[in-house]
């Protein structure tokens, strides 16, 4: 039991304050361009210590919600101009899991242009090393229970990223890895229909095996495949959301 059980932790000081200010500024309760108050007013605001609101605006600048400006202090920036691929899974958390349509839209885009390209260049590249990590995930693949939309997003997500290693390009598998918390949001709520998963771990077979026969037309046409079938139903699901709000 001990070794199932992990402590229960209560969110850090931080987090809670990096999803207020999040919240905030996504909602445009706080205006592009208006100024913060300084660190000390806002620790004494908030109560909580001046490095838990340094950490927190530090992260709120990386994903380019504010900006930090010597001499000057925080800005609030318009995160469509300014914001960077860490904002995209704030940008699901702040909707509760929709996705606006033009957003959904471009990630899609984005993923595609991505992991044709990753299909193409790991069926050149790939090595022994490679196959054995990709067959290794077909099994636990065969072993998952469908109902476990967690673990089966773990998996999915494992294996991209596999064959983005493949590619022996370490550009790819970094980029993915960008797009990993956003990823796995959505596809948490796509394998959440258990009847997607047979249909998706067939075309990773199929991925896998032209992956493993070099063809690089072949590993391109199921990525293809793969990524349509996965669009059909993201799209569909992302409007019953909607609807639902």
């Amino acid at each position: 039991m001990k070794n199932i059980l992990d402590p229960i932790k209560a969110e850090s000081l931080k987090d809670v304050f990096i999803a207020r200010f999040e919240e905030l500024i996504l909602s445009g309760k706080l205006a592009i361009g208006q100024k913060l108050p300084s660190e000390r007013e806002l620790a004494l605001q908030l109560g909580v210590s001046r490095p838990v609101v340094h950490e927190g605006l530090v992260d709120l600048a990386f994903k380019g919600l504010v900006s930090i400006k010597p001499r000057v202090g925080t800005v609030v920036n318009d995160y469509r101009r300014e914001g960077s691929l860490a904002l995209l899974t704030s940008l699901v958390n702040y909707h509760e899991g929709s996705v606006a349509p033009a957003l959904l839209t471009g990630t899609i885009d984005v993923r595609r242009n991505i992991e044709t390209a990753t299909a193409r260049l790991a069926a050149a590249n790939r090595t022994a090393e490679h196959l054995a990590v990709l067959t290794d995930l077909l099994r636990r693949e065969k072993e998952v229970d469908h109902g476990d939309a967690e673990r089966i997003s773990e998996i999915d997500f494992a294996l991209h990223h596999a064959v983005a290693i493949a590619t022996d390009n370490p550009v790819y598998p970094l980029l993915l890895n960008t797009f990993k918390q956003f990823y796995t949001n959505l596809t948490r709520l796509f394998f959440a229909d258990s009847e997607v998963v047979p249909v998706v771990f067939a075309f990773h077979k199929k991925l896998v095996a032209a992956i493993e026969r070099q063809s690089e037309t072949g590993a391109v046409r199921v990525m293809g495949q793969l990524l349509d079938h996965g669009e059909a139903h993201v799209t569909a699901s992302a409007g019953k959301m909607r609807r639902k709000r």
